[in-house]
């Protein structure tokens, strides 16, 4: 297979989370009686990384808290759901079991936390198949620049080129792409996707991971 490699997205792609983070953001600026505004993440500046989301919150609303104290509550605030929760999104397994068979290396790439990622994957039971979690708390610009999949890529010590990565959002695909490596879309139901334009940008969009499996089956053949 042309792949020897498969980054995955965590959110919105992996796992079916994202709406909890949208009720998360809310209920953080409730507390401290912010009104939400409509477009709430409409000017959020390039890069996207958890790190830079909480200077974006600080900055936007002039919060007193330091960056770390914003991602620390945020973490408190969904840690129990990545425990209990959230599930993997239908497909999902087989997907991973089936590159596990043929020997390719799989790796996370997300914009969350690393303790996050650690903790649903561990809850769902394949932590264990990723040899690589390169995560938005660490010093490192979000998507769509492509530093996230590129050192994701120098820790599973594969070619860019031989990687595929697994997206649901804009951003990460043209990440991705930025990074030299080809990238699937996979549909998620949140209404602040360009889908249309994900399409566009995406070698391949698939409505479920059945689609991306029967995909890649067909490499192997």
């Amino acid at each position: 297979m042309k792949y020897k490699a498969v980054i995955f997205d965590l959110d919105g792609t992996l796992i079916d989370s994202m709406g909890i983070w949208l009720e998360v953001d809310k209920e953080y600026l409730i507390k401290r009686n912010i009104p939400v505004p409509d477009d709430l993440f409409e000017d959020v500046p390039e890069g996207n990384s958890f790190k830079e989301i909480c200077q974006y919150f600080k900055d936007k609303f002039k919060l007193p808290d330091s960056i770390e104290e914003i991602g620390a509550e945020w973490t408190e605030m969904v840690s129990e759901y990545y425990k209990t929760d959230i599930k993997l999104k239908p497909g999902a397994i087989e997907l991973i079991e089936f590159l596990h068979a043929n020997n390719v290396k799989m790796a996370i790439g997300t914009s969350n936390s690393k303790y996050l990622a650690e903790t649903v994957l561990q809850a769902n039971n394949v932590l264990q198949y990723f040899e690589s979690i390169v995560a938005g708390c660490e010093e490192i610009k979000g998507k769509p620049y492509p530093d996230i999949f590129l050192n994701s890529a120098e820790e599973l010590r594969i070619d860019p080129a031989k990687c595929l990565v697994i997206e649901d959002t804009l951003q990460g695909v043209i990440a991705a792409h930025n990074g030299g490596m080809d990238a699937f879309a996979i549909f998620d139901d949140n209404d602040t996707h360009d889908v249309e334009r994900l399409k566009l940008e995406a070698d391949f969009y698939a409505e479920d991971f059945q689609e991306i499996l029967e995909k890649l089956t067909i490499s192997f053949r």
